[in-house]
C-alpha cells in the first residue's frame, strides 16, 4: 500500500518521516504498514504511534490536537514570506514534520510553504543540491571563508546539518543549517 501523497514534503520516506512498522495507530487502530516516525506537538504522548494517513486527513489533529511542525514556525519564525492560514494549518496539521538539530521551521517562499527534500551534509549540497548553497550561506549570514569552514564538517546524519526545501512555484531551493 502506497503512503498518501503529501504536498510539502513529497517523500517522507526518503526522509525517514515514515517508516515501515507493524505498529497500530494510536488514531485509527489500523496497522498499515508504516508509522509516523517525526516531532509530533501535543497533550498526548504521540512518538511514533500514529499512520500517515490520519496525518493526511487530518484526523489526528482533530483527535488529539496534533501539529507535525509548530504552527508559528511555518514561515521560519518571520524569516521567510508569510502564507496564508490555510497554508500553516496544511503543513502543521497535515504534512509530516522532519526532525531538527534545533526547533524545525518550514521555509515560505511565492506566498506558499516549500516542499521540503531532505538533509544535507556538504557531498549531498554539492552533488545533490549545489544551488541551494548561496541561500543556506545567507540564512546562516555568514562570509564565504566562514562558510567554507561550516561546510567541511556538515553531514546529513550529524552536526551541522543543512534542511532542503524547494518552491512549488519557482522551484528555487533554500533552506536552513543547524547543529547541535
Amino acid at each position: 500500500m502506497a503512503v498518501p501523497t503529501f504536498k510539502y514534503h513529497p517523500d517522507p520516506i526518503a526522509t525517514k518521516s515514515i517508516v515501515a512498522s507493524d505498529v497500530e495507530c494510536i488514531c485509527c487502530g489500523k496497522k498499515r504498514g508504516f508509522i509516523y516516525a517525526g516531532p509530533v506537538f501535543a497533550e498526548d504522548e504521540l512518538a511514533d504511534s500514529l499512520c500517515p494517513w490520519c496525518i493526511a486527513d487530518g484526523s489526528a489533529h482533530e483527535r488529539f490536537k496534533a501539529e507535525f511542525t509548530d504552527s508559528a514556525g511555518v514561515n521560519s519564525y518571520g524569516r521567510t514570506p508569510p502564507v496564508p492560514k490555510s497554508v500553516i494549518e496544511e503543513v502543521s496539521f497535515r504534512t509530516p514534520g522532519f526532525m531538527g538539530w534545533q526547533q524545525e521551521h518550514w521555509v515560505t517562499c511565492c506566498d506558499d510553504a516549500a516542499a521540503y527534500l531532505g538533509r544535507a551534509g556538504k557531498q549531498e549540497l554539492e552533488t545533490k543540491w549545489p544551488t541551494a548553497i548561496p541561500g543556506l550561506m545567507e540564512e546562516a549570514a555568514m562570509t564565504a571563508e566562514q562558510w567554507e569552514n561550516y561546510v567541511q564538517h556538515m553531514d546529513k546524519d550529524g552536526s551541522p546539518t543543512a534542511y532542503i526545501f524547494r518552491c512549488l512555484h519557482c522551484e528555487k531551493l533554500l533552506g536552513y543549517s543547524d547543529c547541535d
